[in-house]
């Protein structure tokens, strides 16, 4: 699978430089789009004629506009995660939010609708992962306290 050949050759690049190419955006749009039941082909087919940065939606799914972002540690000292990036616009209908470990194996995935995210953190200056875990879950690898 080609996700899997750019992770391998993502992990060999941070065991030789010391530090990951950029790859968490991509993987993270095409996990998100995997966990909502896009097909492989049908994200491919959409992704076709799109470019690496965009305002708003990342991708567009049975007429729904979804937002991404993610996190993933990378494995050093003191690399856990404890803050989460922030959506800078509502130009989306629905966000999701995926956590990685240092492998980029998916731990867990959130999902907000718009409304519900402006509400909880249009004023709120710094997330964490503990707001992000009050969306709906998508999916989790093992329990992670909610609290």
């Amino acid at each position: 699978m080609l996700r899997d050949n750019l992770v391998e050759i993502a992990l060999a690049w941070q065991s030789k430089f010391g530090v990951s190419p950029s790859i968490t955006s991509s993987l993270s749009e095409y996990d998100a789009a995997m966990l909502i039941g896009m097909s492989e082909d049908q994200y491919s087919e959409y992704m076709q004629d799109k470019t690496a940065v965009s305002k708003g939606a990342d991708f567009v799914f049975n007429g729904i506009r979804y937002q991404v972002k993610a996190n993933r540690p990378s494995g050093k000292p003191g690399s856990f995660v404890t803050m989460v990036p922030k959506a800078t616009n509502y130009e989306w209908d629905k966000l999701i939010w995926i956590l990685y470990d240092k492998n980029y194996i998916m731990q867990e995935a959130w999902e907000w609708d718009v409304v519900d995210y402006k509400t909880a953190f249009d004023c709120k200056k710094r997330l964490s992962p503990k707001d992000y875990r009050k969306g709906r879950c998508l999916f989790m690898l093992k329990n992670i306290d909610n609290d």
